[in-house]
């Protein structure tokens, strides 16, 4: 009995979301320039909600945003030039960095991103 109650705390806290709640900061470089973007987190439980402003695109709200473990996931819409397309963001949590791996879809292009929490 004590080692299955072991594993289902085991369980519990591997299947626990991060808190990345807050003001978060990330560069990436593309074809076009550096982009800088700045991130404000909201989690509840699984959930995350906020939104985040670029100096190229400006701002977007995060869409379909999921933080498991340390995972998270989320979805922005952007306007370039006129048109709206979606951006693909999936991350790896550590501490207080975020890798970041974006998958912009209308143009066929991925990058990667670093973003640190701002105190």
């Amino acid at each position: 009995m004590k080692w299955l109650l072991c594993l289902m705390a085991l369980f519990a806290f591997t299947a626990s979301a991060a808190d990345i709640s807050g003001n978060w900061k990330g560069t990436a470089e593309t074809p076009n320039g550096t982009v800088e973007r700045t991130f404000v987190f909201k989690v509840d439980g699984h959930k995350l909600t906020g939104e985040t402003v670029s100096n190229m695109f400006g701002k977007s709200a995060i869409e379909d945003g999921k933080v498991d473990g340390d995972d998270v996931s989320f979805v922005i819409t952007i306007n370039m030039q006129g048109t709206e397309g979606k951006v693909n963001y999936k991350g790896k949590i550590e501490a207080d960095t975020i890798q970041f791996k974006i998958e912009v879809p209308a143009v066929g292009q991925t990058l990667e991103m670093t973003a640190k929490r701002v105190p």
